[in-house]
């Protein structure tokens, strides 16, 4: 499956194609442009980390993953190849929903290998002043966040369990956004370069610019997201419950980097459950939605 767009914050033009991947791969991501350089999508590759999740390896750099990550982990995607032509995915819509909408479209196959999960095994919090995060021990899959932005948007919170099979219905088409105070500064810092309304919900000091929004708490959903698809970033889906608290791109990769530093916080296990049947792993079916 293809789509074309560009980088939100390079304005760069990018081709991105999600190709099958034999069991036990993973999610790798392959630059076309640079003679199929591949970087794993997995903890030890994250480089810079501010209004996006990038990966970096060998001086070869990947921005802005998490939306796409996010959609993988939502529909439990494990091993799949991203092959695009330039250093940014495609922002789209801003959301994961063009991503999942482009998975289903090509289909899932189960593989023969069972899905390996990393459990959590004791509480791991990382705090920096009035910010927090913190992973639980769980029998699931649940994520809680809370935000408190200025407003128009001020405290929002939300809770999912990922576990029953809601992310394509509560969180997938939940966008990104941004203040329009803030864009020529950002602009300056060499951001936000592609954005348009058709990809941010722009927000002005009276409301929404460009509503109306999908959700009425579209803000801490899309948030939920980017949590999801940058914890995907620790190579295997999560059986724990996550809490954070006004965190964002960096709290989150310093979670997961937390986690993959101290081996007795987790296990790898194969079972949801103690009693749960095995679940397969998955891969994108096909490359196109007529192919057999």
């Amino acid at each position: 499956m293809e789509c074309h767009g560009v980088g939100l914050h390079s304005g760069a033009p990018v081709n991105l194609r999600i190709l099958p991947a034999p069991a036990g791969t993973g999610i790798v991501f392959r630059r076309t442009d640079l003679d199929g350089f591949e970087i794993e999508a997995i903890g030890r590759n994250v480089a810079r980390v501010s209004y996006a999740t990038s990966l970096q390896k060998k001086g070869v750099l990947i921005s802005t993953t998490e939306h796409l990550l996010s959609a993988f982990i939502g529909l439990g995607l494990d091993n799949a190849i991203v092959e695009l032509d330039n250093l940014e995915l495609p922002i789209l819509d801003g959301s994961a929903k063009p991503f999942v909408d482009m998975v289903l479209a090509a289909g899932l196959r189960q593989q023969r290998r069972r899905r390996t999960y990393l459990r959590i095994l004791k509480e791991v919090e990382v705090r920096d002043g009035n910010k927090f995060i913190a992973a639980y021990p769980a029998s699931g899959y649940a994520v809680v966040y809370n935000i408190n932005f200025p407003q128009p948007i001020g405290a929002q919170s939300f809770e999912i369990d990922l576990s029953r099979d809601l992310y394509r219905k509560e969180l997938a088409a939940a966008r990104t956004f941004g203040f329009l105070r803030e864009a020529d500064a950002m602009r300056n810092m060499g951001l936000i370069r592609g954005a348009t309304e058709e990809n941010v919900i722009v927000i002005q000091d009276d409301g929404v610019k460009n509503g109306p929004l999908r959700y009425s708490d579209e803000f801490v959903r899309h948030k939920v997201l980017d949590l999801i698809g940058d914890l995907a970033l620790l190579g295997k889906q999560v059986i724990g419950r996550i809490v954070a608290d006004r965190a964002g791109h960096a709290m989150h990769t310093a979670l997961v980097s937390r986690l993959l530093r101290d081996h007795s916080l987790w296990e790898e296990t194969s079972d949801v459950l103690d009693d749960a049947e095995e679940e397969p792993a998955l891969r994108l079916a096909r490359l196109t939605p007529s192919e057999a």
